[in-house]
């Protein structure tokens, strides 16, 4: 299915066109809606979207300035190829960001709030079970950011969202290095864990060791389509 017919993108009726355009399309890129190499044309995105060609570039333009999206070489908008390099540089600062959020979400997150995460962790592990993966990676996308807005540090919560805009795109292949085999010692445990004994260490451990060991499908893709493209050996 290509970008012009995705079910994700609604006609947008009310003001603030652009604004609800920009907002729907990073939607998409950060639930994996979008992937890499796939073109948005700015006409057939505007008839998608119904709403005239302006604010329609004003939304795909304003998502090229915070590279969540790219120009290719006929000035076409198109979703960008995470290198391995940027991927594991977003590695390195998800681990920093969100490892923060979780140590500050331990000392105030509510007893609703984390057993909702609890109830997000429990349906993801339903989705495994009866091999739903897309919702479950769509899960754990919420798992994520609900962690990091319980921390109460929105500048730090607007960072680490941004990040997960730009690798978005390759989220369909997070288990591409396998499923996770033991769900009694998952990571997500840990956390839940660590919240409800207020403990900041053990929280940013536990999602540390989530975003790294969890991450090692996402990886094994982009190290596999730099192989391919440089018939060399990745790190």
């Amino acid at each position: 299915m290509s970008a012009e017919e995705a079910d994700w993108a609604r006609p947008i009726v009310k003001e603030n066109l652009s604004e609800r355009a920009y907002s729907s399309l990073r939607q998409a890129l950060m639930r994996g809606q979008l992937r890499p190499g796939e073109r948005l044309r700015l006409r057939p995105m505007s008839v998608r979207f119904g709403i005239s060609a302006t604010p329609m570039r004003e939304a795909l333009l304003r998502l090229v300035s915070e590279k969540a999206l790219a120009l290719d070489a006929r000035g076409t908008v198109a979703v960008p190829t995470l290198t391995l390099d940027q991927l594991l540089e977003i590695r390195t600062i998800r681990t920093d960001l969100e490892g923060r959020s979780a140590a500050a979400a331990a000392s105030v997150a509510s007893d609703s709030e984390i057993d909702t995460l609890a109830n997000i962790h429990a349906r993801m592990c339903n989705c495994h079970q009866i091999q739903q993966f897309e919702e479950a990676i769509d899960l754990n996308t919420e798992f994520h950011l609900l962690l990091c807005r319980m921390g109460r540090l929105p500048v730090l919560y607007d960072l680490v969202e941004g990040l997960w805009v730009r690798c978005g795109p390759i989220l369909s292949h997070l288990y591409d290095g396998g499923l996770p085999e033991d769900w009694e010692s998952h990571a997500h445990l840990r956390i839940l864990a660590a919240l409800r004994n207020h403990d900041p260490n053990a929280a940013r451990k536990a999602i540390c060791e989530d975003i790294i060991n969890g991450g090692r499908g996402l990886l094994a893709y982009v190290a596999d389509r730099t192989d391919d493209k440089t018939g060399t050996s990745a790190p």
